[in-house]
């Protein structure tokens, strides 16, 4: 991840009388943690750069205002931090209630805003606004501002209780030293690794049976391949401290193709695709499209006939799971090359082609790949976001993976946002030969239990007056794709809160194998009515990957052609298709 400016630390300077008795169980915690770490590996308590941050964290919590803050070369960028800290909604988590002590917050990263952060604020002309994240270890939340720096305004503030931004990289070096420093990881390899050797390590992940579960602490996964296996360190950086080290298999393979000269199309991809709005019109379809921060590729605005049908659709989050027992993996994110919360990133520009069957045409797709740098090398990976539109009015989102990951026994669960146009709208499922009505938000696992249609239907959508089949795959689009398995969400729209309008951070865990996938917590504890007749549609496909020779699925492989590595790829495709009713 990119940050807007060269960052580093810095403190409001300030005293408070009582001095270092003032840190909270939070921070006790967190320190008697770190501690206890250092203890188990000696090697790492003379370490300065353990000692220095330990000690930035007390620093902070004995300042004013108990946030570790962040410096720029850029004056837009501070002047934004000093701008949000103005606002109470933004510095509402700062103490604890009770006691009134301070609890750990840090502001992991600031950058310029796009279209896609702002969702319904409205830009002004010759204005700069900037999105500014803060993450409070203590209560596990993250706060977003958006800040006109222009007009020293704050302009939205949106709370995200049981979320974290995507971390910042004076916390990904934080790991790999956590990571390539402690004794049980060298052992595990046989050797030490190098910092340059880590994996993955800005990306979050989970661990059960210790608090990475379910994401309650902030963690992530720096990863060692070592042959044709890859170790995983998975680091607390809520406790500052190793939790597990796992192995999964990944085979071996040629050399990755370095992103090298594509990096001269960043510039253009930024220009063109992730700063503005683009326009498209192709066969009675209407539409606007942006690579966005790190919700994939967002279309918006869709029209077929001069029908309004979709207000948006976008690829919020890449769940990806290792095992089913110990509950390990990678919470993704896929968007723009720079700038980006994304750990996968757009390395191309948008693809519109034909869409034929039979040899005939039958109408377009719109395409985004997202792929890693030393893609397809192992813990490497390669995403795909498709959209399918048809002359006869049929739409399908599609996502996929190509593989090849950092395991040979990988669950992909893409989070898919569909926000319908209109205003009265309905959603039946079938059940027992028949279209029953939902009434309130809820979710429903498709399963070999699930009832369709004659059509192959099985939910039925009512936009205003025209209604849409919504076929899940079974296998049947002739891409590959063995099924969805999918949890569909239904969540009731709310203009006075944000549940994903603007950019999100990955909003679930990544190895949760029930609904608990991220839609749930704009559902629970009480869900609400859906009379009011505007819902979003979160679709969430669960896809197995597979390396056994003649069944590979999200899956890629490197072979020799006439001396020279080229790659193989078994790609996995999810994703509804919605037919109009006529």
């Amino acid at each position: 991840m990119a940050l807007y400016g060269t960052l580093c630390w810095h403190f409001f300077v300030g005293c408070n009388p009582q001095g270092n008795s003032t840190s909270t169980k939070s921070f006790v915690d967190t320190a008697n943690a770190a501690a206890a770490f250092i203890l188990d590996d000696s090697t790492i308590s003379s370490e300065a750069w353990m000692q220095s941050y330990i000690l930035k964290v007390r620093i902070a919590l004995q300042n004013k205002i108990p946030i570790m803050l962040l410096e720029s070369k850029d004056s837009f960028v501070l002047n934004a931090q000093n701008i949000a800290l103005t606002d109470s909604r933004f510095t509402q988590y700062l103490f604890d209630k009770n006691t009134k002590q301070p609890l750990r917050n840090e502001i992991f990263n600031i950058y310029q805003a796009r279209p896609s952060d702002l969702g319904k604020v409205k830009m002004e002309n010759n204005s700069k606004y900037f999105r500014v994240e803060l993450y409070n270890f203590a209560l596990n939340i993250a706060t977003i501002a958006i800040v006109n720096v222009t007009a020293k305004t704050v302009v939205d503030v949106n709370v995200f209780p049981d979320l974290q931004p995507e971390i910042p990289l004076h916390l990904r070096e934080l790991a790999i030293k956590l990571a390539v420093k402690n004794t049980k990881v060298c052992k595990a390899l046989g050797y030490k690794p190098g910092e340059t050797d880590a994996l993955m390590a800005n990306t979050k992940t989970a661990l059960n049976n210790t608090k990475c579960e379910r994401s309650l602490h902030l963690c992530v996964a720096p990863t060692f391949v070592k042959k044709d296996k890859a170790l995983w360190a998975i680091i607390d950086l809520t406790d500052l401290k190793l939790v597990g080290i796992r192995w999964t298999e990944v085979n071996s393979t040629g050399p990755g193709e370095r992103i090298g000269e594509r990096k001269l199309k960043f510039e253009k991809i930024m220009e063109c695709y992730c700063k503005k709005e683009n326009t498209l019109t192709r066969n009675g379809w209407n539409m606007k499209y942006i690579i966005t921060n790190s919700d994939g590729l967002k279309i918006s605005h869709v029209q077929f006939k001069n029908k309004d049908i979709l207000h948006s659709v976008k690829l919020v989050d890449w769940h990806v799971s290792y095992s089913g027992t110990d509950g390990f993996g990678y919470s993704d994110a896929v968007g723009c090359p720079e700038f980006s919360q994304a750990a996968v990133v757009a390395v191309s520009e948008p693809k519109i082609a034909e869409l034929f069957n039979n040899g005939k045409s039958v109408g377009f797709t719109l395409e985004q790949s997202f792929q890693s740098e030393l893609w397809p090398q192992p813990c490497n990976y390669n995403y795909l976001q498709r959209y399918e539109f048809y002359n006869d009015g049929r739409f399908r989102v599609a996502v996929g993976s190509l593989g090849r990951g950092c395991g040979n026994d990988g669950t992909y669960r893409p989070v898919i946002r569909i926000f319908f146009a209109g205003d009265k709208n309905t959603f039946k499922e079938w059940e027992e030969n028949k279209w029953n009505l939902w009434q309130k938000e809820a979710w429903k696992l498709q399963s070999d239990k699930t009832g369709y249609n004659e059509n192959g239907y099985q939910y039925l959508v009512g936009i205003n007056n025209a209604s849409y089949g919504l076929e899940p795959s079974k296998g049947q689009f002739n891409d590959h794709g063995r099924g969805d398995n999918a949890w569909v969400f239904i969540t009731a729209y709310n203009a006075d809160k944000d549940e994903g309008e603007k950019d999100l951070i990955t909003i679930g865990p990544c190895c949760n194998t029930d609904y608990r996938q991220g839609p749930e917590k704009f559902i629970e504890p009480m869900p609400e009515s859906l009379e009011k007749g505007k819902f979003i549609l979160w679709y969430v496909p669960q896809i197995k990957n597979d390396n056994a020779p003649g069944r590979e699925y999200c899956w890629a492989e490197s072979y020799l052609d006439n001396g020279v590595y080229k790659t193989k790829t078994y790609p996995c495709m999810a994703g509804p298709m919605f037919i109009p009713i006529k």
